[in-house]
């Protein structure tokens, strides 16, 4: 029987989100100057702005481009841009897993577009990028968190499209490079990547995306939490912190932390390289097995974030493991999704130190043992 490990990660957190905060992260490490106050208030306002120019500045977002806090998560994001955009056009529906899947659902069986087109690729695949029709619109997870399947590039989409380009991008924002040129919409979700705290989304929109709005009125009657324009015009106040509805303002604060120690570390070209370091030493351990795969077939479609691996024994080997490995506190929370094949998903993102996958990798080979056995 393979002996148990001696060394253990100093943080055991490897969520795919809520994923770990950021290293040395506590409550006082938090302005509270504007808890208790309206964030309709001048101080509550300014917060808020600040959140967004630093995300601005963090994710190396063009001035071109709006950005908004929204409510409701990546999810909510997602849905004010579907629901506010979409219907001009046909429409390319791309998933390779369950997240972008719930997107195809949305729009066949919700808005009920008869123009869509759904492009579905199994778990460790792409759909064929080549097949894009530039005269579409098209709706994509740019890293799909639980296939651990990223698309390698922007390369496929057209520069002189006609479509509008929405990106769910939450699993790769401050991870991997998004081409703002090529993205018309990208959505993402404090809670991925940065170790946020949930219920906010992040809306971004590209000049085109604006024109779609000011001149398109969907067919379906709108919520009042999806609207983005009044009398035909865009409600401006949404990218300048006036948000559609009560924010946390400490999940706010906790977000600028997160934003100011990425901004600290070097922006976002030292969180990519992070997350590259971080995945780079999954996937050692991984090509050193005979036992374990990467989920994501071609290497450049392997997430940097999370990482998904499938393994050589019956389903319930995983999920043994997973209880062993959270029973001695060593990982939590890395059983793979619901909907995805049998096995682990680890989380790779900047927040993580990779000292402490190093220190996991040893902990996989004893309890896959153990589950075994």
């Amino acid at each position: 029987m393979k002996m148990k490990p001696v060394l253990r990660p100093e943080c055991a957190h490897f969520s795919s989100g809520p994923c770990a905060k950021i290293p040395g992260w506590s409550p006082q490490l938090l302005k509270l100057e504007c808890l208790g106050r309206s964030h309709r208030s001048s101080l509550g306002k300014a917060r808020l702005r600040h959140a967004i120019d630093l995300t601005r500045e963090v994710l190396e977002v063009p001035d071109t481009h709006l950005i908004g806090i929204v409510p409701a998560s990546d999810t909510g994001a997602v849905e004010m841009a579907m629901w506010s955009l979409l219907g001009a056009r046909p429409v390319d529906m791309l998933a390779w897993e369950s997240f972008g899947e719930g997107w195809v659902t949305d729009v066949v069986k919700q808005l009920k577009l008869g123009n869509a087109r759904k492009m579905i690729a199994p778990y460790g695949e792409l759909p064929d990028l080549s097949a894009i029709d530039p005269a579409h619109d098209v709706v994509f997870t740019w890293n799909g968190t639980t296939s651990g399947v990223r698309v390698p590039d922007a390369g496929w989409i057209a520069a002189d499209r006609t479509g509008l380009t929405i990106c769910d991008a939450t699993s790769a924002a401050f991870a991997q490079p998004l081409d703002f040129s090529r993205l018309d919409v990208v959505t993402f979700s404090w809670q991925k990547v940065l170790g946020g705290e949930g219920a906010h989304g992040v809306l971004i929109l590209g000049p085109r995306a604006v024109e779609r709005l000011e001149s398109y009125s969907p067919p379906w009657p709108m919520p009042k939490i999806f609207r983005l324009t009044s009398g035909g015009k865009l409600i401006a106040g949404v990218f300048e912190g006036e948000t559609i509805n009560t924010p946390s303002m400490l999940c706010v604060e906790d977000y600028i932390a997160a934003l100011e120690w990425a901004k600290g570390l070097g922006g976002l070209g030292a969180l990519m390289a992070r997350a590259d370091a971080n995945a780079a030493a999954v996937q050692r351990w991984i090509d050193a097995r005979d036992f374990a795969a990467n989920l994501a077939r071609a290497p450049e479609t392997r997430s940097n974030t999370s990482v998904c691996l499938t393994l050589k024994a019956d389903e319930s080997v995983p999920k043994k493991m997973v209880k062993l490995l959270e029973a001695e506190g060593v990982a939590y929370d890395i059983g793979s999704y619901r909907d995805a094949p049998p096995g682990l998903r680890i989380w790779c993102g900047a927040t993580v130190e990779t000292s402490d996958l190093e220190a996991l990798m040893p902990w996989l080979d004893w309890a896959y043992a153990q589950a075994r056995a």
